[in-house]
């Protein structure tokens, strides 16, 4: 299920950020969370405009 990628991509994004890792791979896992959260309320709100920014 979409919710639960999302909830491990937050989990590895939050341990990259207290483990000091290489902002390249951070900002990589915070771009691919920000997608899978796009995609999440796509889904939930299938006949809404599209916002600008997703």
């Amino acid at each position: 299920m979409l919710n639960d990628e999302i909830c491990k991509l937050r989990d590895k994004l939050n341990k990259s950020i207290e483990q000091g890792d290489d902002y390249s791979n951070t900002y990589k896992l915070s771009v691919e969370l920000d997608e899978l959260i796009a995609k999440y309320y796509k889904e939930l709100n299938p006949g809404k405009k599209k916002l600008a920014w997703i």
